[in-house]
């Protein structure tokens, strides 16, 4: 008989997770069910999911619409390829509602499994792009210091974040980092500062040389740091003047988490494109869309694309995806990301009176807490899951992204339970 205990010894015996100690194993949390904004573990404790996992679900867990979605078309049609002019209806529809959704501009859809295949294939696109229109010279990806753009071998090279590069090298080169943008690091002038760094270092490089800048339109992994005010429009001025495509990774930002289908949409930007995956299909099937806009399509018109997944625009994960959009939709997901992600925010807020305290940021259902040099939020979260509630914990700093369904009192808990082991921080 297979007991929590057993589970747990099969688990240390035989797995390797992501981001521990090869041959080291945590002793496991073994999650066995989900509904909303709850999860239980095997041995039948409780806790809110203050991260959606790795902020995948903003429909929450347990629908059963979905399962139902899933095993139906299983029994139509579980699984063909999409190479060359093989395609089925779920994959077509999917495109064509993403296509309503999208930013202007975008106008063709590439399906992948998640992130780091996104961010591999928008690269590739840029490079090829460029390429195919006459000028192979222009290869160059600038990407910024703390964005996290995945942990494949291109996604990993734009990744700003040194210790999750350590060990890999060489990485693909061609890839150049710019500082990154929080304005608490460079004050008040933030956005003039770092459009000058943008537009020096265009110059240092060469415009004709450069490919694509890629960018989160709110840092995810580094921190869920909002972008100083007028940066993005600014941004896009920079790039289309020299010619350069604008990659927006939106695999965290997408489908809902910061209010809007796409933080493009805030922030008042048309990318050339845009990665997507993780809230595609609230992590039910691993499914992920590249964006593409039209000059990409123009730059790359006639050009053989040989690149491709072997489960590119899977039939279960495209009919789970299309019903998981129209929950999000039906439901008023959109809205209420913005309506409890200020609740959160404003309950959190206060914790900028401590001392070691240095910010409470968010939008939407995005948000951070920056705690002052030499304070660890290991403690914050490890205390915080004792109590019920799973918050993620990134050097000095706090990331919260709950499911958009969280009830108002759940999201009351969140607040007390952060704020209670914020302040045991400076104890």
């Amino acid at each position: 008989m297979t007991t929590p205990r057993s589970l747990a010894q099969l688990d240390t015996s035989s797995l390797i997770h992501p981001h521990t100690s090869i041959g080291r194993p945590l002793p496991p949390v073994v999650f066995e069910r989900g509904d909303g904004a709850l999860l239980w573990d095997t041995d039948g404790n409780e806790y809110i999911d203050g991260t959606c996992g790795l902020w995948q679900c903003p429909i929450g867990h347990g629908r059963q619409e979905l399962a139902d979605v899933a095993a139906e078309q299983i029994a139509k049609l579980e699984f063909y390829s999409s190479f060359g002019d093989y395609s089925n209806p779920p994959s077509i529809l999917l495109a064509e509602r993403l296509l309503q959704l999208a930013p202007n501009g975008i106008e063709r859809i590439f399906f992948t499994n998640g992130g780091s295949e996104g961010t591999e294939t928008a690269i590739k696109l840029a490079r090829l792009a460029h390429h195919h229109a006459g000028q192979p010279e222009r290869n160059v990806i600038l990407a910024r210091t703390a964005g996290y753009h995945g942990m494949a071998g291109g996604s990993l090279a734009a990744t700003g974040i040194d210790r999750l590069r350590e060990g890999y090298g060489p990485l693909l080169p061609g890839v150049e980092f710019l500082s990154k943008p929080h304005a608490l690091g460079h004050g008040p002038d933030a956005t003039d500062i770092l459009i000058a760094e943008l537009e020096e270092r265009v110059q240092q490089i060469g415009p004709e040389r450069i490919a694509a800048f890629i960018g989160e339109p709110v840092l995810g992994v580094g921190g869920m740091v909002p972008p100083p005010e007028g940066y993005w429009p600014r941004v896009q001025e920079v790039l289309r003047r020299h010619g350069i495509l604008l990659i927006a990774d939106e695999i965290v930002t997408a489908f809902g988490r910061t209010g809007h289908w796409f933080a493009s949409q805030l922030y008042g930007i048309e990318p050339d494109l845009i990665v997507t995956a993780k809230g595609l299909s609230s992590g039910y099937i691993p499914m992920g869309a590249v964006l593409v806009g039209r000059r990409v399509l123009e730059l790359a018109d006639g050009a053989l694309f040989l690149h491709g997944f072997t489960y590119n625009g899977h039939p279960v994960g495209a009919a789970v995806a299309l019903a998981n959009l129209g929950i999000i939709d039906r439901e008023g997901l959109l809205d209420r990301a913005k309506t409890t992600g200020q609740r959160i925010l404003e309950g959190l807020k206060p914790l900028e009176a401590l001392d070691h305290v240095l910010e409470v940021r968010g939008i939407g259902m995005m948000l951070g807490i920056e705690l002052a040099v030499g304070h660890d939020a290991a403690s914050v979260q490890s205390g915080a899951r004792a109590d019920g509630l799973i918050v993620r914990a990134t050097g000095s700093g706090i990331v919260l992204s709950p499911p958009l369904v969280i009830t108002d009192e759940q999201v009351d808990t969140l607040i007390r339970i952060v704020t209670q082991h914020v302040q045991a921080v400076g104890a």
